[in-house]
């Protein structure tokens, strides 16, 4: 039967799920880019209107300090240059002394001179960080020499501060949706593909069922028929036969059911599964089960997991052409899990589709479904919390393919 997978539905499916992503995350770098791109842009702007104010400010300052002008015509203008409607923090620095000679919108009601010092000495050394100063030059008369030098300190108003961080707040809530969304995106379509699994298992099931009962049937009617007295060997085979059909229509059963773990002999049930396909894979492929400890158990379906190795023994047994070694090694992973290393000398996985194996349709095979080692990693981690995960594969020397169980 040809492959449903392959083709061009696989193809345009895959496809259209990296463009899709592709395209996701072209619009949110847009989106991103832009919105910095325009917020910095109405920064700059109002930036500019700020430090024009301050300025006209300091050329005040330093116009009313050298011409004879009365002190509130001084008081006039910073009242309507620097308002506190503008938010804007300014500080008069003294260049000679070091000492604070005025300051704008930074002042507190019911504050000592202590603590005001302090305050306006902190605050002066954020404007000093944030801004370049404006100089305002003192003059002794129109035209004289130069009495004193000072600088105005000024910090951004709390708007446009609130502004320079709103883009990167805006990102932030971006990824945080499209985070959220690709979480919600993943796992609907896991739960999708979840449903489809558990319904073809089931209708699977269902399907045996029938032709199965009839076979248990006629296994039981050939016992007792006289033709068949002497010839213990063909029914014996069939009811092993049977005995699988049940086994498989067991395991398509709890694909979708919740697994009882139990605490099972790993070797024991690898060399169950190992005794069953035996004789029904080429006589030219050897099986070696190793243990490395004595007794090693694990928590495992057991229908299920000789289910896991079947698959794997029978394609790296694929792989080999039918001629060759498969060896599974048993050991300790930890002290609290147990690895389960499967190994042929086929051909090998090429180094770039390593991390295609277990996704569904991949297969190597002209003939192939590519669901075998996508059933197999659902088994082990859906059901068992386990792990399985190509350990090393190597062209022409062989893929050794390691699970990972709890104890």
């Amino acid at each position: 039967m040809q492959n449903p997978f392959k083709g061009s539905l696989s193809i345009d499916f895959n496809t259209s799920q990296s463009t899709i992503k592709w395209v996701v995350l072209v619009v949110a770098a847009v989106i991103g880019v832009g919105s910095i791109i325009y917020t910095n842009s109405l920064v700059t702007e109002l930036k500019k209107g700020e430090q024009e104010k301050i300025r006209l400010w300091a050329e005040a300052v330093e116009f009313l300090a050298t011409e004879d002008v009365d002190i509130s015509a001084l008081t006039f203008i910073s009242g309507n240059i620097i308002t506190p409607e503008n938010t804007l923090p300014v500080i008069l620095l003294d260049s000679a002394t070091n000492e604070i000679r005025d300051s704008r919108n930074v002042k507190r009601e019911g504050e000592s001179p202590e603590r005001e010092e302090a305050r306006l000495r902190k605050m002066l050394r954020r404007m000093q960080a944030e801004n370049r100063p404006f100089k305002i030059i003192s003059r002794d008369g129109p035209g004289g020499s130069i009495s004193s030098i000072n600088y105005v300190y000024y910090r951004n108003s709390k708007l446009l501060r609130q502004l320079s961080t709103y883009p990167y707040i805006q990102l932030t809530v971006i990824g945080i949706f499209g985070f959220i969304a690709y979480l919600a995106f993943s796992y609907s379509r896991s739960s999708e593909q979840n449903r489809v699994w558990v319904g073809l298992a089931k209708e699977t099931a269902h399907q045996l069922g029938t032709p199965l009962s009839s076979l248990m049937a006629w296994v039981e009617y050939l016992q007792t028929i006289p033709e068949m007295e002497g010839r213990t060997d063909i029914v014996t085979e069939l009811q092993k036969d049977v005995h699988r059909l049940e086994m498989i229509t067991s395991r398509f059963s709890n694909i979708g059911s919740e697994p009882v773990l139990k605490e099972e002999l790993v070797e024991e049930a690898i060399n169950n599964t190992v005794a069953y396909l035996k004789p029904r894979v080429s006589s030219k492929v050897a099986f070696e089960v190793k243990a490395m400890a004595p007794d090693l158990k694990a928590q495992m379906n057991r229908p299920l997991f000789e289910w896991v190795v079947e698959n794997i023994v029978k394609n790296g047994v694929d792989a080999m052409s039918g001629i060759g070694h498969i060896t599974i090694t048993v050991g300790q992973a930890s002290e609290q899990t147990v690895f389960i290393d499967i190994a042929d000398d086929g051909k090998g996985i090429a180094k770039g589709k390593v991390k295609e194996v277990f996704r569904p349709g991949f297969t190597t095979k002209k003939r192939g479904w590519g669901l075998g080692l996508t059933l197999v990693q659902r088994i082990v981690q859906n059901y068992h919390s386990g792990r399985i995960f190509v350990k090393s594969s190597q062209a022409d020397v062989g893929t050794v393919f390691r699970i990972v169980l709890n104890q």
